[in-house]
C-alpha cells in the first residue's frame, strides 16, 4: 500500500470513527430524556419528586420489581451500544463509558427541565437500586460522568495505546470499586439488620475526601 493510499484510508477510518461517536451521542441523549421522563412519572405516581426520603423503592403492586428491572434493562442498553460501535474491545468499552457518561449527566439536565429537580449539584440523589441503594449529591455521579466521556472519547477517537496497559485498567477498576464503596457504605453497614433497614437510610454527609 502506497503512502497516499494509507493516508486516505486513515482519514476514512478516522471520518468512520467519528460518525460512530456522533452515533452514541444521539443514542445517549435520547436515552437520558426517556430515563428522566420515566423516572419523572414514577416519582410522581408515588409523590417523591424530592429523591431524598427514606424508603427510595416503595412497594405498589410490583412497582419496586419493576424498576429494578429497568435499572437492569438500561445497563444493558448501553452495554450493547458499546458492543454495536466498537470495532475492539478497546472501542466497545469506550463507546459504553461514553453512552454512560452523557446518559447520566443529561438525565439530570433533562430531569431538572420536566420537574425542576435537582435545584443545585448538591442536592442528594438515590444513584441506583442495584444491589443496594447508592446516595450521594448530584456533583459526584456528574463528574464520574465526565471523566468517562473524556476516557471513551480519548480510547474510541484517538490511535494511542496508553489506555490499554495493565496499571491503567488496574487503577481504573481500583476507582470504581472505591466510588461504589462511597456511594453504597452507609446501606452496607446496616444490611446485617435486613432489608427494612437498607431500604430506611437516609445519608447526611458524603465522604468527599475519599471520592
Amino acid at each position: 500500500m502506497t503512502r497516499p493510499t494509507r493516508v486516505r484510508s486513515l482519514r476514512a477510518g478516522r471520518k468512520r470513527e467519528r460518525a460512530r461517536w456522533m452515533i452514541v451521542v444521539i443514542f445517549a441523549l435520547a436515552l437520558a430524556w426517556m430515563e428522566g421522563a420515566s423516572v419523572f412519572y414514577i416519582r410522581a405516581l408515588v409523590d417523591r419528586i424530592e429523591p431524598y426520603q427514606a424508603n427510595p423503592l416503595p412497594m405498589q403492586n410490583s412497582l419496586g420489581t419493576v424498576e429494578l428491572w429497568r435499572e437492569a434493562a438500561t445497563l444493558v442498553m448501553i452495554a450493547t451500544m458499546g458492543l454495536l460501535a466498537g470495532r475492539t474491545w478497546r472501542h466497545r468499552a469506550g463507546y459504553a463509558a461514553l453512552a454512560f457518561g452523557l446518559w447520566d449527566i443529561f438525565y439530570y439536565v433533562f430531569l431538572r427541565l420536566i420537574s425542576g429537580w435537582p435545584r443545585t449539584l448538591l442536592d442528594w440523589d438515590v444513584l441506583f437500586l442495584l444491589p443496594l441503594p447508592w446516595w450521594g449529591p448530584v456533583l459526584a455521579p456528574v463528574s464520574i460522568a465526565l471523566v468517562m466521556i473524556l476516557w471513551g472519547t480519548l480510547a474510541t477517537q484517538l490511535d494511542a495505546r496508553a489506555s490499554e496497559s495493565r496499571w491503567s485498567w488496574a487503577l481504573g477498576s481500583l476507582g470504581i470499586v472505591v466510588a461504589l464503596a462511597v456511594f453504597m457504605i452507609d446501606a452496607w453497614r446496616v444490611l446485617p439488620e435486613g432489608r427494612g433497614a437498607v431500604l430506611g437510610v437516609l445519608p447526611t454527609t458524603f465522604n468527599w475526601p475519599l471520592f
